[in-house]
């Protein structure tokens, strides 16, 4: 057990130094990422080139390769294959929090994340109405602006109804969905093989992502409003606003503790109670209203499920049951 978690954390600081090194995405790193986790740890890591697509049906919806991209049912995707990765943020990396301590984490299965947010026109296409505040100018309004003031549940209806309609048109196989991300599934998707404190390296410019310039002032103006999706770079797997923007929602009850293991799903698993002896769900990401330590890959922080604010969205993932 201590040879492998040696030998896997060799083969990271390896690909963490060929990354400074180079680029924001090492292609060690890269590889070691979108690794098939269920061979052998002991075998050469470097896979074949020119990858066949696989036969129609379930296996056949995975994606080929990194970013790979497809619309679902107007929904933008980009495939995050099965890997490892660190999980949350070393001890050295500046504005870290006290519950980003890193784990190994595994996840065996790839998944599709969408592209962008769910934009306030894809939510009024499929639901008809939105579900409590509508948007505004004030905090940001149109098409292709992300939806906010949606609950957990509104986000969950979302997903499933999405999945009904990809199922019902055959555009998703049956053995798929859309859901929420898990936290590992999101971090993964976000670092996209990298290992700085962002995605484009160990800090944030204005030209890269939708952030704030300090904590909100309490009775100010909105310092800021969220923007058109896809105003932004895309991170090296083809997404985009990872970084700020709205806040979004993860399945996971938030627990002190980052998840670590083989697939972790905190779905069920009630965490941390609050003062008020409610328990909350985790919000990655950042956003329009928060400064860029918030946006870090391994920033989260929790937000009760019941509760709609003017910065929180999210986006869907399609996985394999």
């Amino acid at each position: 057990m201590r040879t492998d978690r040696r030998r896997f954390l060799t083969r990271l600081t390896f690909s963490s130094v060929l990354t400074v090194a180079s680029a924001p995405t090492s292609s060690a790193f890269a590889q070691i990422a979108g690794e098939d986790p269920s061979t052998d740890t002991d075998r050469d890591d470097t896979r074949a080139d020119g990858a066949q697509a696989r036969p129609a049906g379930s296996q056949g919806f995975r994606g080929v390769r990194p970013g790979e991209e497809r619309v679902i049912e107007g929904v933008d995707v980009c495939w995050c294959p099965p890997g490892r990765f660190l999980m949350g943020s070393p001890s050295t990396e500046l504005d870290r929090r006290s519950d980003e301590s890193q784990v190994e984490v595994t996840l065996t299965k790839g998944f599709w994340t969408a592209k962008h947010e769910v934009t306030q026109k894809q939510w009024i296409e499929l639901m008809g109405s939105f579900p409590g505040q509508r948007p505004s100018a004030q905090f940001g309004e149109g098409d292709d602006v992300p939806v906010y003031w949606v609950t957990f549940d509104d986000a969950e209806m979302f997903c499933a109804a999405v999945t009904r309609k990809a199922h019902r048109s055959n555009a998703l196989p049956t053995g798929w969905e859309f859901r929420l991300p898990t936290e590992a599934q999101w971090e993964y998707a976000c670092r996209a093989a990298t290992v700085t404190a962002f995605s484009v390296g160990g800090s944030l410019a204005k030209h890269q992502a939708n952030f704030g310039e300090g904590p909100p002032v309490r009775g100010a103006p909105a310092p800021g409003r969220a923007r058109p999706v896809g105003s932004y770079p895309a991170n090296p797997w083809g997404l985009q606003d990872m970084h700020g923007n709205v806040w979004e929602w993860c399945r996971d009850w938030y627990h002190a503790q980052l998840p670590g293991g083989t697939d972790a799903d905190l779905y069920e698993s009630k965490g941390v109670t609050n003062r008020d002896g409610t328990t909350s769900r985790v919000r990655r990401g950042g956003a329009w209203i928060e400064s860029a330590p918030f946006c870090r890959s391994a920033c989260r922080l929790r937000f009760e499920p019941h509760r709609r604010s003017d910065h929180i969205g999210f986006r869907v993932v399609g996985v394999e049951r």
